[in-house]
């Protein structure tokens, strides 16, 4: 599926935001940020999964402003690069309530203050991989701070903050950050923009 998907009101029109290259990142393990520490954040992770590249950008872009670590979000199984066979597999996860395997180990959420979670709106909501995720770190999720954010072509943030909250209920899940994935070449501004806005940097 896209990363430009939101209500999925038909395949016709569905296809004319295409489907972008995988992006070719690392292996999902955390990268030391070369940014100045983002101010009163504490310690700061980034963490994102990006089938087009399209949250990956944005990803980068919340990285390089507040520094910290950037980990990829992996499952074992990769997704289709078919447009159309991805999506069939994006809603028959969700409708399976799948737990995608993970091929990558859980963040040590322990050791961050504030963990930045970005994903593609799919069906509404997070990758069916990050309910893998979050479940198996709900625990050291206790008492930290999750901004959501996504990229989507419509739906917003969707049910993603809500999702956090029943599968991390001890986190405190801040107001996200959304942006339209034919939008992301300015992902850049945008989220510096919206990261003074907050107060998350100067």
């Amino acid at each position: 599926m896209s990363e430009n998907h939101t209500a999925l009101p038909g395949r016709r029109t569905i296809l004319k935001f295409g489907a972008c290259a995988l992006l070719a990142a690392g292996a999902g393990l955390a990268l030391p940020g070369t940014a100045p520490a983002a101010r009163n954040n504490g310690r700061v992770l980034v963490l994102y999964f990006s089938h087009s590249g399209n949250t990956a950008q944005v990803a980068r872009a919340f990285h390089a402003a507040l520094g910290g670590d950037i980990v990829e979000v992996k499952a074992v199984r990769a997704y289709s690069q078919d447009y159309d066979t991805v999506v069939d597999e994006a809603k028959k996860e969700q409708e399976a309530n799948a737990r995608p395997e993970l091929a990558m180990p859980v963040p040590d959420f322990a050791a961050y203050d504030t963990v930045f979670l970005g994903y593609p709106s799919w069906w509404g909501t997070m990758p069916m991989v990050y309910f893998t995720l979050l479940e198996k770190g709900a625990g050291a999720l206790a008492g930290k701070t999750v901004v959501p954010f996504c990229t989507h072509e419509g739906s917003g943030l969707g049910r993603g903050p809500a999702d956090i909250r029943k599968l991390a209920p001890g986190a405190k899940v801040a107001s996200g950050f959304d942006m339209r994935g034919r939008s992301v070449s300015r992902a850049e501004s945008r989220v510096g923009e919206w990261l003074k806005k907050q107060g998350y940097i100067d």
